[in-house]
């Protein structure tokens, strides 16, 4: 089984993700907002994180960006989720250090395909 934590402010995102994730097999850690998923990334270090972009107070571009400048946790990948679907929305979040995109809402295939692509490319930290 792979962690892989989701910070999600809205519940509804956040059951169909976690739903999603413990049907293909993996543990879910989840948060609500920023400050808590970078809090969990430090001490979980999870294999790969699921970050909403529109998040109270620290938004998850943010949030991203401290991850990968963080060497504890800049290995691990980071998958933007969003509503916001524009090119230029996209850039930002390339910008942010985030690793692949997904637009909500969620489509199974679509989050499966991009999980599982990650986590083959993903290289664990040296130690």
């Amino acid at each position: 089984m792979t962690d892989i934590l989701i910070v999600e402010d809205n519940e509804a995102n956040m059951r169909l993700a976690r739903l999603l994730l413990v049907n293909a097999g993996h543990t879910v850690l989840w948060a609500a907002d920023a400050e808590t998923g970078l809090t969990l990334a430090r001490e979980k270090q999870p294999a790969l994180f699921l970050m909403d972009i529109q998040l109270p107070g620290m938004d998850g571009l943010a949030a991203t960006a401290l991850l990968k400048q963080d060497p504890h946790t800049a290995h691990i990948p980071v998958i933007a989720l969003t509503a916001m679907a524009m090119k230029e929305d996209r850039e930002k979040t390339r910008l942010a250090g985030c690793d692949a995109y997904v637009i909500k809402p969620l489509r199974y295939k679509e989050l499966y395909q991009v999980i599982d692509t990650l986590l083959q490319q993903s290289t664990p930290p040296l130690t």
